[in-house]
């Protein structure tokens, strides 16, 4: 298979999957080395820049997915009748910000951070698909621990959650420590 052909592969695999696409999914289904993928998209990217493209190809963590450029946000806004973006609420980023620089982690860790309940916080974050679950914590009641998505990272122009800047000061293991320490506590309740 000639590079031409091979671009044209991974385009449509990317295209058609609509969501993001792992690489090692796109190799195996174009017959492509998993390592030579970046520098494909980067390709394909290059000839959409070349002509002006109102798409692009996005790295999510690894995986890859086709999406129109922000700058043609308002014409995309104005022929599909979509709804401006409602930003999101000051206790929205706040959880949003505990479960990035934490994860995977639980509600009642959020909780713990915030000092106030989060569940309603934590849903609309699910809602928009910003954070997603992310399996169970193993201590009793096996609560639900969440992190961030695919989506989360393109909102943000994150590649990868690692971009995220540093937090001063901070120490993810006590942090860990802080919640396993008081799922104990809840156990004795």
């Amino acid at each position: 298979m000639e590079i031409k052909e091979k671009l044209g592969a991974i385009e449509a695999v990317i295209f058609a999957g609509g969501e993001a696409v792992e690489s090692s999914r796109i190799a195996h289904a174009c017959g492509i080395d998993v390592g030579s993928i970046p520098m494909m998209i980067d390709l394909l990217n290059e000839r959409y820049d070349d002509c002006g493209s109102g798409i692009c190809i996005k790295n999510l963590d690894g995986c890859y997915q086709m999406c129109t450029r922000e700058k043609f946000a308002p014409q995309i806004r104005e022929a599909l009748e979509t709804k401006k973006n409602i930003p999101l609420s000051n206790a929205a980023l706040e959880v949003l910000t505990i479960i990035a620089y934490n994860q995977p982690i639980s509600k009642g860790f959020v909780e713990n951070v915030r000092g106030i309940d989060s569940s309603s916080v934590i849903n609309n974050l699910v809602e928009k698909a910003l954070i997603e679950e992310s399996g169970r914590l193993d201590v009793p009641g096996k609560p639900v621990i969440y992190r961030t998505t695919a989506n989360f990272l393109r909102c943000f122009g994150l590649t990868s959650i690692s971009e995220l800047p540093p937090l001063a000061d901070y120490q993810p293991s006590r942090q860990l420590e802080f919640e396993l320490d008081n799922a104990d506590t809840d156990e004795n309740a």
